[in-house]
Order: structure tokens, then C-alpha cells, then sequence
């Protein structure tokens, strides 16, 4: 009889227990159903817990934050401006038995944050101009050269909003339907904003443009100023020449006065032997056997060659 109760216990435990118990991650949060319908308040504390087994299913939902990743959408701003708007956001499950009952599982509720997000952020986009879209504060804004080509005076303006005022009026709309879901919503964001394929060429030409024209200038004043460089450096050479020029006429002047003098103070001390040299240097300088001479007989410059003999 003993025998027979413990077999009839370790069936129980074999096949009831394991349909009985379960556990719940500390990651994790759960709703049990009864042939399909929730029963019973949802499970959020981690731990061992218990079901009725076979008749009863537990499902599983996480319990952490999850990512939103939108699609991008092109948008008309304000103004006019067709840009693409990329956005994100992060939520998670904050009622599972509502989550449960309004969209079943999480590729359900991703579909629905599309519509409700989107939604959003289209009418917020719309309702704004593209600089307070972009941009966050009133900081000052340096227009540098190579900016002032092709940003337009719109960059100057003041703003009243600015992109994350957009993006928490954003959140907070999309806040006010999405725990009608059993989500709650925590950020959302603008990953990415960017003109439409035919403005952002558009964009592109103008900035190439005005690469082109900064190069320009940049070369053209690059030549100038080769110019000038050479110019002065031709004054300069010019000015060393002149000064070099002057300082030695100056110098053979003083040689020549010099020279002068020591012949006249020579000639005076020998008039008859400086004449007798200067001759001579006269008849080494202009005869030679090439050379042939016609004189007439009293000639000074046979003076001193009538007297050789």
C-alpha cells in the first residue's frame, strides 16, 4: 500500500508539478491565461509563482526598455522645406495585461508606436520653420567666409522653441495615447534630419560653387601678393645696385684723386724723368713690330729715341 502511494506521489510530481510552477526573471514580467483570456492581476515581482496546470498558460513580456526605430519620413516644414525626418524613441511595457489585451506581443506594438510616433512628429515638423527644427538655442552664430556663400539670413534668426522643446512636445502627445497600450513612452528623438534628394544637390552645387570661388580668391590673392614680393625684391636689388654703384665710383674717385696727386706731387719733384717714364710707357703701350709709324723728324715723340743714339 506504502509502495503504491509513492508511486501515485512521484506521478503527481512528474506530471503536475512541472504544469504547476513556474518562474519569473527579474528581466521578465508575466500574464496568465486561461484558454486565451488573461486571468488573475499581471506578475512583475522575479521569483517562483504557481498556475493551474493544463488549462492555464503563462506568457512571458520584457520588463526592460526597448528601442524604437522609425522609418524616415519626408516632411514639408513650416516654411515650406521638404526635409527627411529620421526619429527614435524608447518605451516599454508598463501594463502587461492592458499590453496584452490591445496588441498581443511586441511586433504588434512597434506597428503602433509607427502610427502614433509618425503621427506625432509629422504634425509637430509641420508646425514649426526648419531652423527651429535644427537648431537649440539662440547662440551666437559666426558666419565665417567660407559660410557666407551658402547660408541664407534665416540662420539669424531668433528662435522660440528649438528641436528638443519640439521633440518633448512630441513625447509628451505621443505620451497620452500610447498607455492606452500598456507602453509607456520615456524619450523620443530626432536621429536625423536632412534635405530631400533635389534640395540637398542643390545644396551641394552651391557649396562646391563657393569652394570654387574661395579657391579663386585664394589664388588670385595669392598671385598679388607673389607680385608684390617680387616687385620688392626687385626695388630691393635695385636700391643694393644703386648703393653699390655709388660706393665704388666713390672709392675710384678717391683712387683717381689719389692717384693724381701722387703723379703731380711726382712730376713736381722730377718734371724731366716723369716725362721720361710716361714716354717710355707711351712707346711699350703703342709700338710694336705690327705697328709702322710715319713722323717727321722733329717730332716729340722722337725725342728721347733721337737721343739714344
Amino acid at each position: 500500500m506504502n509502495r503504491a502511494i509513492w508511486i501515485v506521489v512521484l506521478l503527481f510530481a512528474v506530471l503536475v508539478l512541472p504544469g504547476t510552477l513556474y518562474t519569473v526573471h527579474q528581466t521578465e514580467q508575466a500574464i496568465v491565461t486561461q484558454f486565451g483570456e488573461p486571468v488573475g492581476d499581471a506578475v512583475t515581482e522575479p521569483g517562483l509563482h504557481f498556475k493551474l496546470p493544463w488549462i492555464q498558460k503563462v506568457l512571458r513580456f520584457d520588463k526592460r526598455w526597448l528601442p524604437w526605430d522609425g522609418v524616415a519620413n519626408q516632411i514639408p516644414t513650416k516654411d515650406k522645406k521638404f526635409i527627411w525626418v529620421d526619429t527614435y524613441a524608447r518605451w516599454r511595457i508598463d501594463d502587461p495585461l492592458a499590453f496584452y489585451i490591445a496588441v498581443r506581443d511586441e511586433r504588434q506594438a512597434q506597428s503602433r508606436l509607427d502610427d502614433i510616433i509618425d503621427g506625432e512628429t509629422r504634425n509637430a515638423v509641420a508646425s514649426y520653420n526648419l531652423i527651429e527644427i535644427v537648431r537649440q538655442s539662440n547662440r551666437d552664430f559666426e558666419i565665417t567666409e567660407e559660410l557666407a556663400g551658402f547660408v541664407d539670413e534665416t540662420v539669424q534668426q531668433q528662435i522660440v522653441s528649438g528641436r528638443d522643446a519640439i521633440t518633448r512636445s512630441i513625447l509628451e502627445r505621443s505620451s497620452v495615447v500610447a498607455p492606452s497600450f500598456g507602453i509607456e513612452l520615456v524619450d523620443v528623438q530626432f536621429k536625423r534630419i536632412n534635405y530631400t534628394e533635389e534640395v540637398r544637390e542643390s545644396v551641394y552645387q552651391r557649396m562646391i560653387s563657393e569652394r570654387k570661388r574661395i579657391a579663386e580668391q585664394s589664388r588670385s590673392e595669392g598671385q598679388g601678393r607673389s607680385a608684390e614680393i617680387r616687385g620688392q625684391r626687385e626695388r630691393d636689388l635695385q636700391l643694393i645696385e644703386s648703393e653699390a654703384f655709388k660706393t665704388a665710383e666713390e672709392t675710384r674717385g678717391r683712387a683717381d684723386a689719389e692717384a693724381t696727386a701722387i703723379y703731380a706731387s711726382a712730376y713736381s719733384k722730377d718734371p724731366d724723368f716723369y716725362q721720361f717714364l710716361k714716354t717710355l710707357e707711351t712707346y711699350r703701350s703703342s709700338l710694336d713690330e705690327d705697328v709702322t709709324l710715319l713722323l717727321s723728324t722733329d717730332s716729340e715723340f722722337l725725342s728721347f729715341l733721337k737721343q739714344s743714339r
